[in-house]
């Protein structure tokens, strides 16, 4: 099993920043791949950026150019997105999620945390 463990979050003004982090600690071997998706208020969870452990990402439209997601595969898998010009429209609640690279029908979830963007 994995588990992550998320940090970072909170309240800040449209144009701000915010840095979330996840740990991922268990079976790391089981990952490969980490990412952020975010889930609004009545809306479906969205992939927000993902990361591979070559370094390769990926990341929403939505979020290009504002979003830098980075991974720190020294330190428990960490992997951490830094969010830039943040708009009231990245209020969500976002979670760290990573794929089991044996059984991709298995993904690993954090438990969320709250990012809120006033205008």
């Amino acid at each position: 099993q994995v588990q992550l463990l998320e940090s970072g979050g909170g309240l800040t003004q449209a144009g701000g920043s915010l840095r979330l982090s996840c740990a991922a600690s268990g079976t790391i071997l089981r990952i490969e791949r980490m990412g952020w998706y975010r889930q609004a208020p009545g809306k479906q969870r969205e992939l927000v950026a993902a990361i591979d452990r070559g370094g390769s990402t990926n990341y929403a439209d939505s979020v290009k150019g504002r979003f830098t997601i980075s991974r720190d595969n020294a330190k428990n898998n960490m992997v951490h997105l830094q969010m830039n010009s943040l708009k009231p429209e990245d209020t969500a609640v976002y979670y760290c999620n990573a794929p089991d690279r044996w059984d991709m029908r298995i993904h690993y979830w954090g438990q969320g945390t709250q990012v809120t963007v006033s205008s």
